[in-house]
């Protein structure tokens, strides 16, 4: 049985399940649902199934990618690569990025360290755009120009 079609049938099989619980809730109704704190089991169920299609979701995901990423040594290769220069913005913006303590509004205080991780991850959201923003541009120029 090929992978497509597992995934076919998990993926009705939820749907069954995500319907059944959709119909429960419609029958109560939104008065019974908000006023009722019986019915939150049937509320928390909704919320529970979608968790575990998320992770359902995420894990087939990942599973697909590595498979197709071991099974092609050149994207393999390009995605290392890749994630090398993710690690290397990461390595810059943190480099870039100086702590203070910082008081907080709860009368707690924001270490060093913490406040220097803030930092890295701003910095690194703003290399980020930027080099996407080159690269956009970058691209729209070589079109034109050919």
């Amino acid at each position: 049985m090929k992978s497509q079609n597992i995934v076919k049938i998990v993926a009705l099989i939820i749907g069954l399940i995500a319907l059944f619980f959709l119909v429960r809730i419609l029958m109560i109704g939104d008065d019974a649902i908000a006023g009722v704190a019986d019915n939150q089991g049937i509320v928390s169920s909704y919320i529970m199934l979608a968790l575990v299609v998320l992770v359902l979701a995420a894990v087939v995901t990942l599973l697909f990618t590595l498979k197709n990423l071991f099974s092609d040594p050149a994207q393999l290769k390009k995605a290392l690569m890749f994630l090398g220069i993710f690690a290397a913005v990461i390595a810059l913006a943190f480099v870039l990025s100086s702590g203070e303590e910082v008081p907080l509004e709860d009368g707690k205080v924001l270490s060093v360290a913490d406040s220097r991780w803030i930092g890295t991850g701003i910095r690194t959201f703003y290399i980020l755009v930027i080099g996407a923003a080159g690269a956009m541009l970058f691209s729209g120029i070589k079109k034109m120009i050919s």
